[in-house]
C-alpha cells in the first residue's frame, strides 16, 4: 500500500492483515505472556487500551497539547516546527503524536505503530474524535515495516523501556529516517527515579486498596472486585513489559552507537513525579466518580507546580536522580 505524503515522496508499508486486540488478559495468558515478552507487550497493552486515557488523565486539549509540546520542546527544542511526515513508534492511544499536530509541532501526515492492535485501534478512534487523520500499523519497533528515508520525524514517548533491544530499535528508526531527520523520544524511566516511583506507587495501591476495603466504605469508594483482580493481574504483566530503565549517559551512547550524531538527553521530574505517581495510583485504585473536578484540578496544578520547581533543581539536583529522560538525535545526512 502506497501513502501519499508531501512533496510526492511516498511511504511504502509491508500490507498484512491487523491482528485482533485480546482486551482480556486470563490467568492463562499471564502463565505463557512470563516466558513470551512481545506476547505481554501485546496482551498488556491490549488489557490497558480501553481504559488508558482515563488511567493516566490524558486528553486531546490544551493542557496535553501543552505538555506534548513542552516535552518536545524541552528535548529538541521549536526549531524545525513543524515537522512534515513523522512516524511514531509505540504510540499507544495516540497521545504524543495527536496532541503535538493538534499543538502545530506536527503537520503531517501522521503514522502511528503499536505491538498492540488494541492500542493502534484507540490511536485511530481518537485522531477520528480529535479532528485528525493517522494511518495506523500494528508494528514491532525492532523491525519497523516501512521503506528506507521514509520520515521527516521519528517521535515515541514512554516506549523504549519496553522494547527488548533498544539499540536495534534506534537503528530502525535512523533507517526510516530521511537524512537529515530527527528522533525525539520522550517520557523514559531514569534507574533511581523509577525505583522511587515505583516504590511510592506501590505503597499507594496497598494502603488505598486495604482502605476502601473496610465495612462503610466498599461500597462508596472502592472499586468492583472484579476490577481490581483485572488490574492485579495486569500488574503481574507490567513486570514483564517494562524491561528496561536508563542512565542518562548510557543511553546517549546507545543511540549513538546506532549511528545517530548530535545526540542530546535531559531529564525532568523530581518532586513531581513523587506527587504524581501516588497520585495517579489513588485516582485508579479508588471509584472513578469519586474524586471529582476539584481532585482533578488539585492534582494538576499541584504537578505543575511541582514541575515549576523540577526545573530550578535541575542546576543543583545530579539528572541520574529525576524520573524522565528525554532523548534525541539526527541521522547523519548524505555525505556527512
Amino acid at each position: 500500500m502506497l501513502l501519499g505524503s508531501k512533496g510526492g515522496s511516498h511511504v511504502s508499508m509491508q500490507a498484512d492483515p491487523r491482528p485482533e486486540p485480546r482486551p482480556a488478559a486470563t490467568e492463562e495468558d499471564v502463565e505463557a505472556a512470563w516466558n513470551d515478552v512481545k506476547l505481554a507487550q501485546v496482551l498488556y497493552h491490549d488489557w490497558e487500551a480501553a481504559t488508558y486515557d482515563d488511567k493516566w488523565s490524558i486528553s486531546y486539549d490544551d493542557r496535553c497539547q501543552s505538555y506534548a509540546a513542552d516535552r518536545f520542546s524541552v528535548a529538541a527544542g521549536r526549531e524545525g516546527w513543524p515537522y512534515g511526515e513523522t512516524l511514531e513508534i509505540g504510540a499507544g492511544t495516540g497521545f504524543f503524536t495527536l496532541n503535538l499536530a493538534l499543538a502545530g509541532v506536527l503537520s503531517g501526515p501522521l503514522h502511528v505503530t503499536d505491538l498492540s492492535p488494541g492500542m493502534v485501534e484507540a490511536a485511530e478512534r481518537n485522531a477520528v474524535e480529535a479532528g485528525l487523520h493517522v494511518h495506523g500499523k500494528v508494528a514491532d519497533a525492532e523491525a519497523l515495516p516501512y521503506d528506507d528515508d521514509s520520515f521527516d520525524l521519528v517521535i515515541g514517548h514512554a516506549v523504549i523501556h519496553h522494547i527488548p533491544d533498544v539499540e536495534q530499535a534506534f537503528r530502525e528508526m535512523l533507517r526510516v529516517l530521511r537524512p537529515g531527520g530527527r528522533v525525539v523520544i520522550c517520557g523514559e524511566p531514569t534507574k533511581v527515579g523509577d525505583r522511587i516511583a515505583r516504590r511510592l506507587g506501590q505503597l499507594t495501591w496497598a494502603t488505598s486498596t486495604r482502605v476502601t476495603a473496610l465495612p462503610g466504605l466498599r461500597s462508596r469508594w472502592a472499586r468492583p472486585k472484579e476490577e481490581l483482580d483485572a488490574s492485579s493481574r495486569a500488574a503481574a504483566l507490567e513486570w514483564v513489559v517494562d524491561l528496561h530503565t536508563f542512565d542518562p549517559d548510557e543511553l546517549a551512547r546507545t543511540a549513538l552507537r546506532a549511528g545517530a550524531i548530535d545526540v542530546h538527553t535531559v531529564t525532568e521530574e523530581l518532586t513531581a513525579s513523587w506527587f504524581g505517581w501516588p497520585a495517579r495510583t489513588l485516582e485508579y485504585a479508588l471509584r472513578p466518580d469519586r474524586l471529582g473536578r476539584r481532585w482533578a484540578q488539585f492534582s494538576y496544578s499541584s504537578w505543575q507546580r511541582l514541575s515549576a520547581l523540577d526545573q530550578v533543581l535541575t542546576r543543583v539536583v545530579p539528572d541520574k536522580l529525576f524520573y524522565n529522560v528525554s532523548i534525541t538525535g539526527i541521522k547523519p545526512p548524505q555525505g556527512g
